[in-house]
């Protein structure tokens, strides 16, 4: 695999401080904000350095109960390219629900939300995996999720789920320590078993972040200081293995860059320190933390009729589009792919029904979220009281920061007016189709009240939608529409 070292989340916000950050080996950008052919000049100037720059999609919802959609792997892909990338990365989770299999309005989440851990869902996302790997021209690796709820029925824990995943697929994994503390607290799931039953040698690069506890609820708010208990994930997780690359994510709440600095060496002191007891050899009790983690040496992971592997090659140099492995790279060239000529377990279909299955519990699970309708027998609706506040909060605040001029011409009752518009209105497409939703609303109501501030609001929907505010009958048919999906 690539040896990335330490890095951090490339952010526009920050983009000056990465840039002058010292002992910053690699970075991660979100792919679906930038453009192939318009990428940041703070990237470009990375790239010139001889900086790895890795793309990192949200929005594919591999573990949803739909194909991957070809347009968004084909956008994956070209950005991979254009970054000289030597993998990139995507989640463990479904970003929406409905449509075609359920005969109902497809939603949008606006956020990554957990699969299910059953056999069902596994056939279904093995089969997702594959299809993104056939189409992606350098290899995949895949996140596991923060998660505010459980599924009911549950098969599998995540270290198996993740086992059996790799093994199926060859796929590298994302293992966010953060993550697996966050489920810690929000799903009573203990870090060093999913460590002890994940293959690590499978790991391309490890995401460590900041959160907060609330209530006894954890959220992963990726705007807070790393916390201890997090570095002593990291620190039982390279004491099992060398991970390949370690990265500092910060998303919002931006500290300066003096304090990032510092958040990065406590990361590679961490990982140093856990390395140094790894590599006395003792063996390993799990959940050890930073103090006295020890560990025995990974073993190597058992694909299909015995073949033993334990991590296929990377490209070392970035890949441009004349030295790029073809489509299938990601698959052939992984973890999972056996040596010696031996090929991975091919089981490539999900079992009949499999879809259609896990399409009607995600889509009832994203309508209780986002639509107010009954929450699904088994879950715990305080929770979901939980994840349905969190996604329409993280909802208003990427529609200030995707249409900025909303919140400057409604000040201070922005937010409070879309946390409204929101309870009725679930997402259907993006975040900017999203803000121009949410200002014809507010016109057609006559709002807001004050007629300059009004005035400014319509010439900021005119300017982007095209048209003028829909007339009576429209708003019908429409509301007609909105009502079907909160059925």
């Amino acid at each position: 695999m690539t040896e990335l070292g330490i890095g951090i989340g490339w952010r526009p916000e920050i983009a000056d401080a990465v840039e002058g950050l010292s002992g910053v080996d690699w970075v991660e950008v979100v792919a679906e904000n930038i453009c192939v052919g318009h990428l940041p000049d703070s990237l470009t100037r990375l790239r010139e350095r001889g900086v790895t720059v890795v793309p990192h999609g949200v929005s594919l919802g591999l573990g949803g109960a739909d194909r991957p959609d070809p347009a968004r792997l084909a956008a994956l892909g070209e950005k991979a390219l254009a970054l000289g990338a030597p993998l990139v990365t995507e989640h463990i989770a479904f970003v929406r629900a409905g449509g075609s299999l359920t005969a109902t309005p497809q939603l949008e989440a606006g956020h990554l939300l957990p699969v299910p851990r059953t056999r069902d869902a596994l056939d279904v996302l093995c089969e997702n995996v594959r299809i993104a790997q056939d189409a992606l021209p350098v290899p995949l690796a895949l996140e596991n999720i923060a998660a505010l709820v459980a599924w009911p029925g549950e098969e599998m824990s995540e270290g198996r789920f993740l086992a059996e995943l790799v093994e199926r697929t060859g796929v590298r994994l994302l293992i966010d320590v953060a993550n697996l503390h966050t489920n810690r607290v929000n799903r009573g799931e203990d870090p060093a078993r999913a460590l002890s039953e994940l293959p690590v040698e499978a790991i391309a690069y490890v995401h460590v972040a900041g959160g907060v506890e609330r209530d006894g609820v954890w959220h992963d708010t990726h705007a807070h200081p790393v916390p201890e208990v997090v570095l002593d994930v990291l620190a039982d997780l390279a004491s099992r293995v060398s991970p390949p690359g370690v990265l500092l994510e910060r998303d919002d709440d931006f500290p300066s860059a003096r304090e990032l600095g510092d958040e990065l060496s406590a990361i590679r002191a961490t990982v140093t320190g856990a390395s140094a007891v790894r590599g006395r050899g003792a063996g390993h009790g799990g959940g050890a933390g930073r103090g006295g983690a020890t560990a025995a040496p990974a073993q190597p992971l058992l694909i299909g009729a015995g073949a033993r592997v334990s991590g296929g090659p990377m490209p070392s140099a970035p890949v441009t589009a004349a030295t790029a492995p073809g489509p299938g790279a990601g698959r052939d060239s992984g973890p999972g792919a056996a040596r010696d000529g031996a090929e991975p377990v091919r089981e490539s279909a999900a079992r009949p029904g499999a879809r259609q299955r896990v399409a009607v519990a995600q889509a009832a699970l994203l309508s209780a979220l986002v639509a107010g309708t009954p929450v699904p027998e088994g879950f715990d609706s305080r929770r979901l009281g939980v994840q349905a506040r969190a996604l329409a909060a993280k909802r208003a605040g990427v529609v200030a920061k995707v249409a900025p001029e909303l919140p400057e011409i409604l000040g201070a009752g922005f937010r409070p007016a879309f946390l409204a518009y929101a309870r009725s209105r679930p997402m259907t497409g993006g975040y900017r189709r999203d803000a121009l939703d949410f200002a014809e609303r507010l016109l057609v109501a006559g709002r807001p009240e004050d007629p300059d501030a009004r005035r400014r609001l319509t010439e900021w929907w005119q300017d982007r939608s095209g048209s003028r505010p829909p007339g009576r009958a429209t708003r019908l048919v429409r509301a007609a529409r909105h009502a079907l999906v909160r059925r």
